[in-house]
């Protein structure tokens, strides 16, 4: 078949898209990226065995994606990229990668008739509800949880296949009325190709703790930051190294500064991938402190998998599919989100039990290896495809 996958951000480097689209193409099927830049990267360009489209966005369209539902500026700008570009190229199926530009999909399924593929990586609603920009005076002014709720029941259900991250996030798209045989569930699972387990060990007898991944106040940190005050406070000493980037890294400071933890703080912003690779091969444990929400219980942060990878223990709050996973393959331990003190003395327990720390390290490393790997997730996408070109013959 003759793909194209539309993402709304830069591309690269997206690891899920990247590996859906290798295991596409080494099936034998065509595939074709759409997505926007607004980093002067070239109109066109092949990676790898991909077709790369891109059309520059301004900073007015791409801010104007919140009120998308209500000011047709946000889905203007991907008719005009996107229409021109499959009457060109006569595709067999549209891959829209998350909930926003499904309509763009839908209205490509019906003028060219081509089947619909909308690949969910988050709860977008759920997302959208939580997030900071949608709680500024503008942000009320342009979102609407209704709309958005109303947009993804009813395009979920043209969609003739839906990809979904997690089993719970699979089961939320039944529940808007989808028939659980158009859904497909491809978890962000490692790739273990091209990634070698690293084993370094450190000289010192510090406890360090890693976390790698986006900062906003969902995530949890600062829940992090007070469990660690509070172990300061009974002379255990701890280290939290933070690797990335975010709208709440400001905020993150100054709580670190309030709490006096700074010397125990590390923030090394974005670092590339083979560098916070070789961080995390140096620590402890690596958690993952993220917040109850509808959008974080049904998440399958790719984090979870290379910590486990690289026969990290992890430390997770109690989000419902990160708890599940974790208990499936005692790979790691639970706290309750929102409680530093439940936080504190979990830790407390783990720095005081190296032994335990090492049992659930390998624990994790054991179950990607033995298959929670993308080799495993990726036959289940070629599978689907298979199954959505004979439906549409």
């Amino acid at each position: 078949m003759k793909i194209l996958m539309v993402l709304e951000s830069e591309f690269p480097p997206d690891v899920r898209v990247e590996n859906e689209i290798a295991a596409l193409s080494g099936a034998g099927h065509e595939v074709h990226l759409a997505c926007s830049t607004r980093k002067n990267k070239p109109c066109k360009e092949t990676i790898g065995k991909a077709f790369i489209h891109r059309k520059r966005i301004s900073k007015f369209i791409y801010k104007s994606s919140v009120g998308s539902l209500k000011f047709p500026f946000y889905f203007n700008f991907w008719r005009r990229f996107i229409f021109p570009l499959v009457a060109a190229e006569k595709f067999d199926v549209i891959h829209i990668h998350d909930l926003p530009l499904a309509i763009i999909g839908a209205e490509i399924k019906t003028k060219y008739r081509i089947p619909m593929v909308l690949d969910l990586h988050e709860n977008w609603p759920a997302l959208l509800r939580n997030a900071t920009h949608t709680a500024t005076p503008i942000g009320k002014l342009l979102y609407s949880d209704r709309q958005w709720t109303e947009y993804e029941k009813k395009f979920t259900l043209k969609a003739d296949l839906i990809i979904t991250i997690i089993e719970e996030a699979g089961e939320r798209i039944i529940n808007l009325g989808v028939d659980p045989a158009r859904i497909c569930i491809v978890s962000n699972s490692v790739n273990p190709e091209g990634l070698s387990i690293m084993e370094k060990k450190r000289n010192d007898d510090s406890f360090v703790l890693f976390y790698g991944g986006g900062i906003n106040r969902h995530r949890g940190l600062q829940v992090v930051l007070e469990a660690i005050s509070l172990l300061k406070a009974r002379n255990i000493k701890i280290i939290l190294e933070i690797v990335g980037s975010g709208s709440y890294l400001a905020d993150l400071r100054i709580i670190t500064e309030k709490l006096a933890v700074g010397e125990q703080v590390r923030f090394h912003g974005h670092k590339p991938f083979d560098a916070m690779l070789d961080m995390l091969s140096e620590a402890d444990s690596a958690i993952i402190p993220h917040l109850r929400t509808d959008n974080n219980d049904a998440s399958s942060p790719n984090k979870l998998y290379q910590y486990m990878y690289l026969g990290k223990p992890v430390i997770s709050s109690d989000c419902l599919s990160l708890k599940r996973i974790l208990n499936e393959t005692n790979a790691g331990f639970i706290y309750r989100n929102d409680s530093a003190v439940e936080l504190a003395d979990l830790l407390e327990k783990l720095i005081n039990d190296r032994h335990l720390l090492e049992e659930k390290g390998l624990n994790g490393r054991k179950a990607i290896l033995g298959g929670l790997n993308w080799n495993t997730e990726k036959e289940k996408l070629i599978k689907a495809y298979t199954r959505l070109a004979k439906d549409t013959k």
